[in-house]
């Protein structure tokens, strides 16, 4: 409607003619419907008219044609405006400026700015922090401190907006002490000091200024600082990250209901605040404190829906996820591309493989299936639920646009398919593409090759990867190389590779080795990798009752009573292991040893017969005549 407006206002009939003469404020309006609509034709039109007016020079009318260019992605006539403008004032340089970083075009920014410190012009608040918004975006350290020293000569560090963009920048260049070296000169301070100080406490990935962060948060409100919604979400964000803080996070909800501040701030109404509440609770594994609020929000946009949905993935309620996503359909709310990929995970088996391809047609039907993203999130799908012809169509057909995701989820899929040499040839694929390889695509390479027995290869590509592309080793690596030589029986390597990998051995390495010589039965090596697992995991009891029953199938019984004394003094208990298979959205569970189930005679009975024809030399005969007699 605002289009069509536009245009009707733009044929050049008489009244419109008057329309354009009278006055300016017309065409300001006009403007501002061009960038609304981002409609690069109207934008022309007017443009034109402008010109043929002799309004070109206007300063007003120039700073709103230059933003309706930037608005239709169009920078090149905006700088065409700016050029053809006589006397450029400081509010048209920051207009220009500020477009090109909007447009992502940084480098333009900086170098226009540059021209305005040559030029007549003199930067202000605006400028400056606009300018250091930018070089924070760019990574720019070097840049940003000579800009700061040059702020600070001349006092507009004083400026409370400029100051904030400083502290943002150090923090986001890693140098965070410097934004809290800023922070405690100011001689005024906003609310969003406090945030941007916030934000570098949690964006921090070493953790050693967590306990600081709750030291400054109780200092902001002795000093009579309120939270506002961004205090209040970056703190609830940092609690689900840091799950041991997550009663920081209770604490911080009935802040919110007890004072509720104001009607914005309400979680009933602020469907922000909702999501991060969501979002805490359960990545503090509390899903059904995250389900109360859900349930309590009044108005439920597609993120409230799924970052729901998604919380209920990532604590392994997989069929409450996939009831919400159709409850959330039924409401009338669209999914987005971050619904889908959020509910995929949902359907990593083989018995929901038939909701993964329902939610891949959805996605197909709204366009969205060629998003790099969601092909990645297919892919994975498809691998975990047994169909790799699936995730391979999708990689070669349907992701036009691989990234290095797309390239480790394959690979990943090859070697849970056990396929080694289809990973490493992707593997060599993917580094002919120039895509140089990281930890996560290194461990899927090495994993296919340790379930393939490719050991010659798989050592090739270690050793490619630290010394060609300059991998630190991890221990991910490392346990791919001990897995891979502990399954080829070649134990001496392993442990010589133990000895000499630079970093230090931790459980999934002596796990490796555990699970090779469980398969050699080579008691020794299994005895003595068992061993470092109790010094590292003294907690774990599946590591005491493993080796209780090392030591019982060698008939050490003495060993086998102080193993168990030992579990029995730590009170330790290891529960029963678990296995379950959904029929019909029925999810059936079965313990060790478990006749609790309605239908365990025939259960037992089919498995009686199954172990039958598998042992027999015509197992497939016997084993599809068994499966009759039950269908």
């Amino acid at each position: 409607m605002i289009i069509f407006s536009a245009s009707k206002i733009l044929k050049f009939s008489t009244k419109s003619q008057r329309l354009y003469t009278s006055s300016t404020p017309n065409f300001i309006d006009l403007l501002q419907l061009s960038i609304k609509s981002q409609s690069l034709k109207y934008t022309k039109q007017l443009h034109s008219q402008i010109i043929h007016l002799g309004l070109d020079q206007n300063s007003i009318i120039a700073t709103n044609l230059i933003s309706s260019y930037f608005a239709c992605q169009n920078p090149v006539d905006s700088q065409l405006v700016f050029d053809s403008f006589k006397h450029k004032s400081l509010y048209l340089w920051n207009i220009l400026i500020n477009g090109y970083a909007k447009n992502k075009l940084f480098g333009q920014s900086i170098k226009l700015f540059n021209q305005m410190c040559r030029s007549e012009v003199t930067p202000d608040e605006f400028t400056i922090s606009g300018i250091v918004k930018i070089l924070g975006e760019l990574g720019d350290i070097v840049s940003g401190k000579i800009v700061h020293g040059k702020c600070v000569r001349n006092g507009v560090v004083l400026d409370t907006v400029v100051a904030n963009s400083f502290m943002s920048l150090y923090s986001k260049c890693g140098v965070f002490r410097d934004s809290l070296k800023v922070f405690d000169e100011m001689p005024q301070r906003s609310i969003s000091s406090f945030n941007v100080v916030l934000s570098g406490y949690t964006g921090e990935k070493e953790r050693v200024l967590d306990d600081k962060l709750w030291d400054f948060v109780k200092d902001m409100q002795i000093e009579g600082w309120k939270f506002d919604a961004f205090t209040v979400s970056t703190l609830l964000s940092f609690c689900g990250e840091v799950k041991k803080y997550w009663h920081y996070g209770k604490e911080l909800h009935c802040y919110i209901v007890k004072t509720g501040l104001d009607s914005d701030f309400v979680v009933c109404s602020d469907v922000r605040l909702g999501c991060c509440l969501i979002d805490m609770y359960s990545k503090s594994f509390r899903i059904e404190m995250a389900r109360r609020v859900f349930d309590r929000l009044e108005h439920r946009n597609v993120f409230a829906w799924t970052v729901m949905i998604n919380g209920y993935v990532l604590n392994g309620n997989f069929d409450e996820a996939l009831v919400l996503f159709k409850d959330m359909q039924v409401e009338g709310v669209e999914p987005n591309k971050v619904s889908l990929i959020s509910i995929l995970p949902a359907c990593c088996s083989f018995d929901r493989l038939k909701g993964g391809k329902q939610i891949h047609a959805f996605s197909a039907r709204r366009g969205l299936n060629h998003e790099v993203s969601l092909c990645n999130a297919l892919i994975d799908m498809y691998s975990k639920s047994g169909s790799l012809s699936c995730a391979r169509r999708i990689f070669e057909y349907h992701c036009v646009t691989k990234d290095a995701i797309s390239w480790s989820s394959m690979i990943s899929a090859y070697s849970l398919h056990g396929n080694g040499q289809g990973a490493i040839m992707l593997y060599e694929k993917m580094l002919q593409n120039g895509i140089k390889p990281d930890m996560i695509t290194v461990v899927g390479v090495l994993s296919a090759c340790a379930r393939s027995g490719l050991v010659d290869e798989g050592i090739r590509i270690y050793d490619s990867a630290v010394n060609d592309y300059d991998l630190e080793p991890t221990l991910e690596m490392c346990a791919c190389i001990v897995d891979m030589l502990g399954k080829a029986d070649q134990f001496d390597r392993a442990l010589d590779f133990i000895k000499s990998m630079p970093v230090k051995p931790g459980p999934t390495i002596w796990g490796a080795l555990v699970n090779a010589s469980a398969i050699h039965g080579n008691s020794e090596v299994q005895n003595l990798a068992y061993r470092f697992l109790i010094q590292m995991e003294p907690e774990n009891p599946s590591n005491y009752v493993s080796l209780s029953n090392l030591y019982a199938s060698s008939h050490r019984w003495d060993v086998v009573a102080r193993v168990r004394t030992m579990m029995k003094d730590k009170g330790l208990k290891k529960f029963p292991g678990c296995s379950w298979i959904s029929i019909n959205t029925e999810t059936h569970s079965f313990y060790v040893a478990d006749k609790s189930h309605p239908c365990s005679v025939v259960i037992y009975e089919m498995l009686d017969q199954l172990i039958l024809a598998m042992k027999r030399d015509d197992s497939c005969i016997g084993f599809e005549d068994t499966v009759k007699v039950y269908e």
